[in-house]
């Protein structure tokens, strides 16, 4: 890492996270604790930190502002987190178009393809988090495919994995129900921290450890 670098988060709500309501443009979620923990850790190799989250975005939003918030932003490290609201809809509006699995990898793989193309980014591809805070919730089952898709991701583009999903559902298992979230989806601040641990481990640790560590799809 260094000070003259770019690290961008792209994503939904969970990403975006009040920046627009924020001075710094960072908001007030894991973004801003990831940015807070290598700044404390790396005073003098903390990248600049930039949030492109918008709240509701699926990742067809994505594909539409792809080329302005990602292509000709040129980070050196990009972040994505997109997924939830995929789910939600069609829990939600089982009548509209909807992206299924099969589809959401299409596009992420096209995403994720452009990204290498045109830029020299490292990319980090974050698992879905949570569907309610049931790990047997119908959404959390909903979840499992996509959450897989991303696992898929990292090991076919050699990125690094965070295992959000996996990490809310451990932290489930063991502890039952938490104060992870307000709706069973957007995060406390318990939540971001879990979101922003879990990130800080995958993307700190060997790179080539961690995608050794991808089972075979």
């Amino acid at each position: 890492m260094k000070k003259t670098e770019k690290l961008l988060f792209i994503g939904d709500s969970i990403t975006e996270s009040g920046r627009f309501e924020d001075s710094e443009g960072i908001g007030f979620g894991y973004v801003r604790l990831i940015r807070d923990f290598l700044q404390v850790t790396f005073p003098d190799q903390t990248p600049v930190i930039i949030n492109r989250g918008i709240s509701g975005n699926h990742i067809t939003d994505l594909v539409t502002r792809w080329d302005r918030d990602v292509i000709e932003a040129d980070p050196d490290y990009l972040s994505i987190s997109i997924g939830i609201n995929d789910v939600w809809r069609r829990l939600d509006h089982p009548e509209k178009d909807l992206v299924y699995p099969d589809q959401y990898e299409e596009i992420y793989r096209s995403l994720i393809e452009e990204v290498q193309s045109k830029t020299k980014a490292a990319i980090i591809l974050m698992e879905p988090s949570i569907h309610g805070e049931d790990v047997r919730s119908r959404g959390n089952e909903m979840l499992v495919p996509y959450a897989e898709t991303v696992q898929k991701l990292a090991c076919e583009y050699k990125a690094i994995l965070v295992p959000a999903h996996q990490a809310f559902i451990e932290y489930l298992n063991h502890h039952g129900p938490a104060n992870l979230t307000t709706d069973g989806v957007h995060m406390t601040s318990a939540g971001n921290m879990l979101l922003a641990k879990t990130w800080v481990r995958a993307f700190l640790s060997n790179e080539v450890n961690n995608r050794l560590e991808c089972r075979r799809f």
